[in-house]
């Protein structure tokens, strides 16, 4: 039986905000300990002003990396003005970059800007996402196909082609991918079959530039509490989100997080083309 973990509550717009969630998501966790695993590198993370973009953000600051985050033009500005200042406060650097990933251009811009600012480049986190639930598929329109593809597969093509000549050996690309690209989920078909192509295009980069010795690896994460859940299901369902896992509950960003820093660090050196699994225990194939 499914039980109630979170207060009710919805918001209406996509993809949410931080400050309205109740309880707030946990970004990192108090005992977290940085080693300088990042040291002197410069991730670009998409979706970075909140939920697991935010933790990214901030366990690698934590780490001694400089970041700047990416996030959607409609959004306002409240959340990653919080991210900057957690980013700043682990001493570190934050540059803001406000914009339409749907835009070719834009996906480029990012790039572009974040070399200015920094110098380099070394990681690239591909995370942004959207999702619209349908209970029947014929429900899903046109204009939210496209919308959904638009957001949640083409930059990951976009950023990682315009970042490639940037990187060297030992830089990486991390993609998120999601449980449900795997299992599928009944209420978001389109939003499954981005994430099921963000698997593949993994695979297929990583083989690709291996030889380059630049990693490219995704994590698939379980219900995570972020501010995508409110913005996408009604207070009903946000209340009992994530109590059908093996785990009954929800995870939290903060559990997320560290699995980005081990891909984007010298742990991972041998992996590549790979994906982590962070689902609260739900057994998954690939």
């Amino acid at each position: 039986m499914e039980k109630t973990q979170f207060p009710k509550q919805h918001q209406d717009q996509q993809p949410g905000k931080e400050s309205e969630m109740t309880p707030r998501p946990e970004y990192i966790r108090q005992n977290y300990h940085g080693s300088g695993k990042l040291d002197a590198k410069v991730a670009l993370i998409t979706g970075g002003d909140s939920g697991i973009g935010r933790s990214i953000a901030v366990h690698f600051a934590r780490e001694g990396a400089k970041v700047a985050i990416v996030y959607f033009i409609d959004n306002e500005d409240s959340d990653a003005h919080e991210t900057k200042k957690l980013v700043e406060k682990e001493g570190s650097q934050c540059l803001l970059l406000k914009g339409d990933l749907k835009d070719a251009d834009f996906c480029a811009s990012i790039v572009r800007d974040t070399v200015k600012s920094f110098g380099k480049l070394n990681i690239v986190v591909n995370n942004a996402a959207m999702q619209f639930p349908k209970e029947d598929f014929t429900d899903i329109s046109d204009e939210q196909l496209q919308v959904t593809f638009e957001t949640n597969i083409y930059p990951y093509f976009r950023v990682s082609r315009e970042a490639l000549p940037h990187l060297k050996k030992g830089d990486t690309i991390i993609n998120t991918a999601s449980v449900t690209a795997y299992e599928g989920s009944p209420q978001l078909v389109d939003y499954s079959s981005t994430k099921g192509a963000i698997v593949s295009f993994t695979r297929a980069l990583a083989a690709q530039i291996a030889s380059k010795e630049i990693r490219v690896n995704g994590v698939a994460p379980g219900p995570i509490w972020t501010p995508l859940i409110p913005a996408s299901f009604d207070a009903e369902k946000v209340a009992k989100f994530g109590s059908d896992t093996p785990m009954r509950r929800a995870g939290q960003p903060s559990e997320i997080g560290p699995a980005y820093v081990y891909l984007a660090c010298e742990d991972s050196s041998y992996m590549t083309g790979q994906v982590l699994h962070l689902n609260g225990g739900q057994p998954v194939g690939g």
